[in-house]
C-alpha cells in the first residue's frame, strides 16, 4: 500500500478545469448545510455560499442538483447553514464526502434539533433558515439556493473560522 501526499483521485492540476482552479485560489467559508424531513437527515458542506444582510437577510449557495441535501432540502423547505471552525476540518470533509464517517457524519458531533433542521453543537455561529427559491436556477454545474434567515445563534466563544483555498483549510 502506498500514501499519497496528495488526493489519490485528484487529476493532476494541468488536466483540472481553468475555471475551477481560478475558484480554488479564491478563499471560501466553510458552511455545513444540514436539513431534516420525515426523520431522516442530511446535510453537505458549502463553500460556494454568501450572506445578504438586509430586511429578510438570505444565505445564498451553490448545491449540486443531485445531492441528498438539495432532495431532502426541496421537501422540508427549512435548513440550518451553521458555519464551521477549526476543531470542525474532519465534520467538513465527512459532509464533503472526501473523508470517512463510519456510521455516518451526523455520528461526529452532538446535534440540536431545531424548527429549521439538525443544528451541530460547538459551531460558532448558525442560522435557522426557509427555502426561498423552490425552482432555483443552475448556474454552471449547481443550482442557486437562496434561503431566507428567520433565525441566528451567535456562540459567546468565538472559534475561529475556517476557509477553504486550493483544497486546504486555513483560520481566519
Amino acid at each position: 500500500m502506498t500514501i499519497h501526499g496528495d488526493h489519490p483521485f485528484l487529476p493532476p492540476e494541468s488536466e483540472r478545469s481553468p475555471v475551477r482552479r481560478l475558484r480554488g485560489r479564491l478563499p471560501s467559508p466553510v458552511g455545513l448545510w444540514t436539513t431534516s424531513y420525515g426523520g431522516k437527515r442530511a446535510g453537505l458542506t458549502v463553500s460556494s455560499m454568501l450572506i445578504a444582510d438586509g430586511e429578510p437577510a438570505f444565505v445564498i449557495g451553490l448545491l449540486d442538483p443531485d445531492s441528498d441535501l438539495w432532495e431532502m432540502l426541496h421537501k422540508a423547505k427549512t435548513a440550518v447553514v451553521a458555519l464551521l471552525g477549526e476543531p470542525h476540518q474532519q465534520l467538513a470533509d465527512a459532509f464533503g464526502y472526501v473523508a470517512p464517517a463510519p456510521g455516518g457524519p451526523f455520528r461526529m458531533l452532538e446535534w440540536t434539533d431545531t424548527d429549521w433542521g439538525p443544528a451541530p453543537v460547538g459551531v460558532t455561529a448558525w442560522a435557522g433558515c426557509t427555502l426561498a427559491t423552490p425552482d432555483p436556477p443552475e448556474v454552471g454545474w449547481a443550482l442557486q439556493v437562496q434561503l431566507q434567515i428567520a433565525h441566528v445563534e451567535l456562540a459567546a466563544d468565538d472559534v475561529p473560522a475556517i476557509v477553504h483555498r486550493r483544497g486546504r483549510y486555513f483560520t481566519v
